[in-house]
Protein backbone atom coordinates (compact mmCIF):
# COMPACT_ATOMS: atom_id res chain seq x y z
CA UNK A 1 0.00 0.00 0.00
CA UNK A 2 1.47 3.34 -1.07
CA UNK A 3 1.48 6.56 0.92
CA UNK A 4 -1.76 7.77 -0.68
CA UNK A 5 -3.42 4.44 0.06
CA UNK A 6 -2.29 4.52 3.68
CA UNK A 7 -3.59 8.07 4.10
CA UNK A 8 -6.96 7.07 2.62
CA UNK A 9 -7.19 4.00 4.86
CA UNK A 10 -6.43 6.10 7.94
CA UNK A 11 -8.99 8.73 6.94
CA UNK A 12 -11.71 6.06 6.58
CA UNK A 13 -10.66 4.51 9.89
CA UNK A 14 -10.76 7.84 11.75
CA UNK A 15 -14.11 8.79 10.15
CA UNK A 16 -15.78 5.72 11.66
CA UNK A 17 -15.72 7.39 15.10
CA UNK A 18 -18.54 9.65 13.86
CA UNK A 19 -20.75 6.54 13.61
CA UNK A 20 -20.47 5.24 17.18
CA UNK A 21 -23.59 4.61 19.26
CA UNK A 22 -24.50 6.00 22.68
CA UNK A 23 -23.35 3.93 25.66
CA UNK A 24 -26.63 3.08 27.42
CA UNK A 25 -24.96 1.36 30.40
CA UNK A 26 -23.74 4.40 32.31
CA UNK A 27 -24.93 4.08 35.93
CA UNK A 28 -24.13 7.74 36.50
CA UNK A 29 -26.89 8.56 33.99
CA UNK A 30 -24.40 10.14 31.60
CA UNK A 31 -25.03 10.29 27.85
CA UNK A 32 -21.57 11.63 27.06
CA UNK A 33 -19.97 8.38 25.84
CA UNK A 34 -20.36 6.65 22.47
CA UNK A 35 -18.72 3.36 21.57
CA UNK A 36 -18.49 0.21 19.48
CA UNK A 37 -16.65 -3.03 20.29
CA UNK A 38 -15.23 -6.13 18.66
CA UNK A 39 -13.40 -9.17 19.98
CA UNK A 40 -10.60 -11.24 18.50
CA UNK A 41 -8.64 -14.38 19.30
CA UNK A 42 -4.94 -15.05 18.75
CA UNK A 43 -3.08 -18.33 19.18
CA UNK A 44 0.63 -18.95 19.88
CA UNK A 45 2.68 -19.23 16.73
CA UNK A 46 -0.20 -18.16 14.48
CA UNK A 47 0.14 -14.64 13.05
CA UNK A 48 -2.73 -12.20 13.27
CA UNK A 49 -6.03 -12.00 15.09
CA UNK A 50 -9.33 -13.70 14.17
CA UNK A 51 -12.54 -11.82 14.87
CA UNK A 52 -15.03 -13.62 17.11
CA UNK A 53 -18.84 -13.51 17.22
CA UNK A 54 -20.31 -10.38 18.78
CA UNK A 55 -20.54 -10.75 22.54
CA UNK A 56 -21.09 -8.55 25.61
CA UNK A 57 -18.31 -6.77 27.43
CA UNK A 58 -17.96 -7.77 31.07
CA UNK A 59 -15.84 -6.33 33.88
CA UNK A 60 -15.92 -7.41 37.49
CA UNK A 61 -17.03 -4.78 40.02
CA UNK A 62 -13.54 -4.84 41.55
CA UNK A 63 -12.21 -3.41 38.26
CA UNK A 64 -15.14 -1.13 37.42
CA UNK A 65 -17.06 0.02 40.47
CA UNK A 66 -19.41 2.20 38.39
CA UNK A 67 -20.47 -0.06 35.54
CA UNK A 68 -19.07 -3.50 36.39
CA UNK A 69 -20.85 -6.73 37.27
CA UNK A 70 -23.19 -6.93 34.27
CA UNK A 71 -22.98 -7.97 30.62
CA UNK A 72 -22.88 -4.80 28.54
CA UNK A 73 -24.04 -5.29 24.96
CA UNK A 74 -22.46 -2.43 23.04
CA UNK A 75 -22.90 -1.88 19.32
CA UNK A 76 -20.63 -4.02 17.17
CA UNK A 77 -17.65 -2.52 15.39
CA UNK A 78 -18.35 -2.14 11.69
CA UNK A 79 -16.93 -4.97 9.57
CA UNK A 80 -14.85 -2.62 7.42
CA UNK A 81 -13.27 -1.09 10.52
CA UNK A 82 -12.56 -4.46 12.15
CA UNK A 83 -10.79 -5.66 9.00
CA UNK A 84 -9.02 -2.38 8.23
CA UNK A 85 -5.27 -2.02 7.78
CA UNK A 86 -4.92 0.53 10.63
CA UNK A 87 -6.65 -1.71 13.17
CA UNK A 88 -4.71 -4.75 11.97
CA UNK A 89 -1.43 -2.88 12.42
CA UNK A 90 -2.36 -1.71 15.93
CA UNK A 91 -3.44 -5.22 16.91
CA UNK A 92 -0.13 -6.63 15.68
CA UNK A 93 1.81 -3.91 17.54
CA UNK A 94 -0.06 -4.52 20.78
CA UNK A 95 0.31 -8.29 20.56
CA UNK A 96 4.06 -7.96 20.07
CA UNK A 97 4.28 -5.90 23.26
CA UNK A 98 1.93 -8.19 25.22
CA UNK A 99 4.05 -11.20 24.28
CA UNK A 100 7.28 -9.37 25.09
CA UNK A 101 5.88 -8.97 28.62
CA UNK A 102 4.03 -12.25 29.08
CA UNK A 103 5.24 -14.63 26.37
CA UNK A 104 3.17 -16.32 23.65
CA UNK A 105 -0.38 -17.00 24.85
CA UNK A 106 -3.84 -17.90 23.68
CA UNK A 107 -5.20 -14.36 23.76
CA UNK A 108 -8.72 -12.97 24.08
CA UNK A 109 -8.60 -9.47 22.65
CA UNK A 110 -11.19 -6.71 22.84
CA UNK A 111 -11.21 -3.58 20.68
CA UNK A 112 -13.14 -0.56 21.97
CA UNK A 113 -13.89 2.57 19.96
CA UNK A 114 -14.71 5.43 22.35
CA UNK A 115 -15.98 8.97 21.82
CA UNK A 116 -16.33 11.17 24.92
CA UNK A 117 -18.40 14.27 24.29
CA UNK A 118 -18.25 17.45 26.33
CA UNK A 119 -20.32 20.63 26.42
CA UNK A 120 -20.17 23.90 28.34
CA UNK A 121 -21.16 23.12 31.92
CA UNK A 122 -21.30 19.38 31.21
CA UNK A 123 -17.81 17.86 31.16
CA UNK A 124 -17.16 14.38 29.78
CA UNK A 125 -15.51 11.63 31.77
CA UNK A 126 -13.23 9.34 29.73
CA UNK A 127 -12.86 7.03 32.76
CA UNK A 128 -15.96 7.60 34.89
CA UNK A 129 -14.94 4.67 37.10
CA UNK A 130 -11.76 6.55 38.08
CA UNK A 131 -8.17 5.33 38.00
CA UNK A 132 -8.44 1.57 37.58
CA UNK A 133 -7.13 -1.77 36.38
CA UNK A 134 -8.92 -3.29 33.37
CA UNK A 135 -8.43 -6.84 34.66
CA UNK A 136 -6.41 -7.90 31.62
CA UNK A 137 -2.74 -8.52 30.86
CA UNK A 138 -1.98 -5.63 28.51
CA UNK A 139 -3.69 -2.44 27.29
CA UNK A 140 -2.97 -0.27 24.25
CA UNK A 141 -4.60 3.17 24.13
CA UNK A 142 -4.35 5.06 20.82
CA UNK A 143 -5.48 8.65 20.32
CA UNK A 144 -7.70 9.18 17.28
CA UNK A 145 -8.64 12.84 17.64
CA UNK A 146 -9.02 15.67 20.15
CA UNK A 147 -11.62 18.14 18.88
CA UNK A 148 -11.98 21.55 20.61
CA UNK A 149 -10.82 20.01 23.86
CA UNK A 150 -9.17 20.83 27.17
CA UNK A 151 -8.25 18.25 29.81
CA UNK A 152 -8.04 14.57 29.07
CA UNK A 153 -4.70 13.85 30.73
CA UNK A 154 -3.74 10.18 30.97
CA UNK A 155 -2.78 9.23 34.53
CA UNK A 156 -0.72 6.19 35.58
CA UNK A 157 -0.62 5.16 39.26
CA UNK A 158 0.55 2.22 41.33
CA UNK A 159 -1.81 0.31 43.61
CA UNK A 160 -0.90 2.57 46.53
CA UNK A 161 -2.15 5.59 44.58
CA UNK A 162 1.29 7.05 43.88
CA UNK A 163 1.28 9.07 40.64
CA UNK A 164 3.84 7.54 38.25
CA UNK A 165 3.08 9.54 35.10
CA UNK A 166 0.64 12.12 33.73
CA UNK A 167 0.58 13.14 30.06
CA UNK A 168 -1.69 14.05 27.17
CA UNK A 169 -2.17 11.85 24.12
CA UNK A 170 -2.36 14.79 21.76
CA UNK A 171 -1.92 13.82 18.13
CA UNK A 172 -3.53 11.06 16.03
CA UNK A 173 -2.00 7.66 16.88
CA UNK A 174 -0.16 8.92 19.98
CA UNK A 175 -0.20 5.69 21.96
CA UNK A 176 0.11 4.56 25.59
CA UNK A 177 0.87 0.94 26.49
CA UNK A 178 -0.02 -0.32 29.95
CA UNK A 179 1.08 -3.47 31.81
CA UNK A 180 -2.32 -3.71 33.48
CA UNK A 181 -1.50 -6.12 36.34
CA UNK A 182 1.26 -3.78 37.54
CA UNK A 183 -0.26 -0.30 37.24
CA UNK A 184 -3.59 1.49 37.11
CA UNK A 185 -4.64 4.07 34.53
CA UNK A 186 -7.27 6.76 34.13
CA UNK A 187 -8.01 9.96 32.23
CA UNK A 188 -9.00 13.35 33.66
CA UNK A 189 -12.32 14.96 32.61
CA UNK A 190 -12.59 16.84 29.32
CA UNK A 191 -14.31 20.14 28.53
CA UNK A 192 -14.72 22.27 25.38
CA UNK A 193 -11.99 24.81 24.69
CA UNK A 194 -14.60 26.97 22.90
CA UNK A 195 -17.97 26.43 24.62
CA UNK A 196 -19.85 27.39 21.45
CA UNK A 197 -18.41 24.53 19.37
CA UNK A 198 -18.74 20.72 19.45
CA UNK A 199 -16.12 19.00 21.61
CA UNK A 200 -15.04 15.36 21.82
CA UNK A 201 -12.18 12.96 22.53
CA UNK A 202 -11.87 9.89 20.28
CA UNK A 203 -9.69 6.94 21.29
CA UNK A 204 -9.16 3.27 20.49
CA UNK A 205 -8.51 0.89 23.40
CA UNK A 206 -7.22 -2.64 22.76
CA UNK A 207 -6.84 -5.22 25.54
CA UNK A 208 -5.17 -8.63 25.64
CA UNK A 209 -6.15 -11.25 28.23
CA UNK A 210 -4.45 -14.63 28.36
CA UNK A 211 -6.46 -17.85 28.25
CA UNK A 212 -8.34 -17.48 24.99
CA UNK A 213 -12.01 -16.64 24.49
CA UNK A 214 -14.03 -16.83 27.75
CA UNK A 215 -16.66 -19.55 27.97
Amino acid sequence: MGEAGRAEALARFFASWARLETDAFMRDGGRYRRRRIANFAAEPGVPGHVRGPHRPHFQAVVHNTLNGGVDRWFAAMEDEVAASAPLTALLDLGRSMAEALHGPQSWFVEAHQFRIEAAAGAPGFPTPEGVHHDGVDFVLIAMIARTNLTGGETVIEDDAGNRLAQFVLQDPLDTAMVDDPRVMHGVTPVAPADPALPSCRDVLVLTWKRGGVPG
